[in-house]
């Protein structure tokens, strides 16, 4: 009989290990002495727009947006392809260096990397980053009566199966791949500047799938007022003529047993917050006495927030 992963490699036997397998967050995290963590992530995925160079780019901000949810700065990345034999080598070599000015922005040396060949394109990074260990984010330590805070809207699902479509309109997709190289560092280093606890970033599991995961790992519950969510332009639009991907239906599945929907929110909003969503924000929790300070800085160094909710005494999510 097979036993679960998270029993061959728990805390318990390595206690450097300090976030792997269980319960879930979005890097992995080695103690190296008393102050300092090594974190660890990868992500690759197939083009979700059409030009090379910006597909590199936005996977390179996606990979590295799980480090920066663990409050750590990444430092050294490595290249992981898989490339088809017929794809010509200007194609190639613009996705990678798309993922190269990216990792150049946020101060990451890519050193190498290993690629192989497969009947679809796919690019990513494996991302080392260093954290102050008693400055790390986790998704396990939401309290209550924590604000929550976004620094990306949502619809970029619904937008990037548009172009896939080729039905999004060139200003839409322009606008979407802006928000999708924008880097998750500013919001970071915010974060860690003032101490705060809780983050997490929004990608594959919807803006719902990763709330959820923050709210049970943290015994709360998260109350959402979805008038307060922000979307990129025409993202409802998108949405209202079904372009969703299949992900945004496996996560209606999968999350709803822990949501609560007030009954104004109609079928539209709900898969829109289930919408998967590649290279998005994070979701930072900050304590209301900190919150004047967090809009502070966030003014002062040009980054985007939006106040969606707050925590409470309780488990799961309510959607108002």
């Amino acid at each position: 009989m097979l036993q679960p992963l998270e029993n061959l490699f728990s805390a318990h036997d390595y206690p450097d290990l300090l976030v792997g397998i269980d319960p879930p967050d979005d890097a992995a995290v080695w103690k190296i002495d008393e102050q300092r963590s090594i974190v660890i992530t990868t992500d690759f995925f197939t083009p979700v727009v059409d030009d090379p160079f910006d597909f590199g780019a936005i996977a390179a901000a996606n990979a590295l947006s799980d480090v920066y949810a663990m409050g750590a700065t990444p430092f050294l990345a490595l290249n992981i392809a898989a490339f088809p034999p017929q794809i010509p080598d200007i194609v190639l070599s613009e996705i990678i260096r798309g993922g190269a000015e990216i990792a150049k922005k946020a101060g990451v040396v890519i050193a190498g990397g290993h690629t192989v060949q497969d009947n679809e394109p796919k690019y990513g990074l494996v991302v080392l980053g260093m954290a102050q260990t008693n400055h790390l984010l986790r998704k396990s330590n939401v309290k209550s009566d924590d604000i929550l805070i976004m620094t990306k809207p949502l619809g970029i699902g619904v937008t990037t199966t548009a172009i896939k479509r080729n039905s999004a309109k060139p200003e839409d997709i322009i606008e979407a791949i802006e928000w999708m190289k924008k880097l998750n560092k500013t919001a970071s280093e915010i974060a860690v500047k003032l101490n705060l606890q809780a983050a997490t970033d929004v990608t594959g599991f919807s803006l719902l799938g990763h709330m959820t995961e923050m709210a049970l790992s943290s015994k709360v519950k998260i109350i959402i007022d979805n008038k307060k969510i922000p979307f990129i332009t025409n993202a409802m639009t998108y949405g209202k003529i079904g372009n969703f991907a299949g992900g945004a239906f496996d996560n209606r599945k999968f999350f709803s047993k822990h949501i609560e929907f007030s009954g104004e929110i109609g079928e539209l909003m709900e898969m829109m917050l289930f919408d998967p969503q590649t290279s998005g924000g994070l979701i930072l929790a900050c304590p209301p006495h900190q919150f004047e300070q967090f809009k502070s800085l966030a003014i002062q160094q040009n980054q985007t927030y939006w106040e969606i909710g707050y925590a409470t005494n309780g488990q799961g999510i309510v959607v108002n």
